[in-house]
């Protein structure tokens, strides 16, 4: 008798679930569209809103800027592990020799590239309605989303998986992530909102590290819980 093929390697199969994820919503775009246009939204909705001038920039720009992107996370695991729930599609991955810490790693990277492109857009809008300098806060912003998008990632995936077989998962999704998010948001907000009051990136480095341990929490539970919240 033959013997049955090894399984790929681990960043194998994580590179096959990112593959999954991204070939699906590039042949229907229905995550990145409704996500990416809701988020500049409430840009644009704050910027009209809120902006009273130079005073309430820094306090206004930096909260819209966050708010947007993690409002597009929280529609994007909906709609990204309702496909999942579909025709039972994570029954059918769980079924195969596929790890479940792959499983999250892929999965959170392909919301990594989704959000990272959701803040390509909505970044350079928000500094333009708020008229801000983007020349001279790119470096730090750019500092701060690759911080804190990780994190968020990863903690939108872990419990995107264990609300997917809620029927109310778009409202207990809501619920249940804010709170969760709410620290390393509010770091995010502060951080920004201190840069965008001319703070050195020097003076950014406890907010930095903060995010910082916030990423390596949520990567470090999900790698470690994500198979068992699936199972169960």
């Amino acid at each position: 008798m033959s013997q049955r093929p090894p399984p790929p390697s681990w960043p194998r199969q994580v590179a096959l679930v990112l593959q999954k994820d991204w070939a699906i919503e590039l042949s229907s775009g229905e995550v990145l569209i409704t996500s990416g246009f809701f988020a500049l939204l409430v840009v644009v909705l704050s910027s009209m809103a809120y902006f009273g001038g130079p005073r309430t920039t820094q306090t206004v720009a930096a909260g819209a800027l966050w708010l947007s992107v993690s409002f597009a996370l929280v529609l994007s695991l909906g709609k990204s592990w309702a496909r999942e729930r579909q025709g039972h599609a994570l029954e059918g991955l769980l079924l195969t020799p596929l790890s479940p810490s792959a499983l999250f790693a892929g999965k959170t990277l392909g919301l990594i590239v989704f959000l990272f492109l959701v803040e390509a857009v909505v970044t350079p809008l928000t500094v333009l309605f708020f008229s801000i300098d983007l020349f001279e806060v790119a470096p730090g912003l750019s500092l701060i989303a690759l911080l804190l998008t990780p994190g968020i990632a990863a903690f939108g995936t872990l419990f995107g998986a264990l609300l997917v077989r809620t029927r109310a998962r778009d409202l207990a999704l809501s619920i249940v992530i804010f709170p969760l998010l709410a620290p390393a948001l509010l770091t995010a907000i502060a951080a920004t909102r201190a840069l965008l009051t001319k703070a050195p990136l020097s003076d950014l480095s406890g907010y930095l590290t903060l995010l910082a341990l916030f990423d390596g929490i949520a990567w470090g539970g999900g790698l470690g819980m994500f198979g068992k919240l699936i199972e169960d």
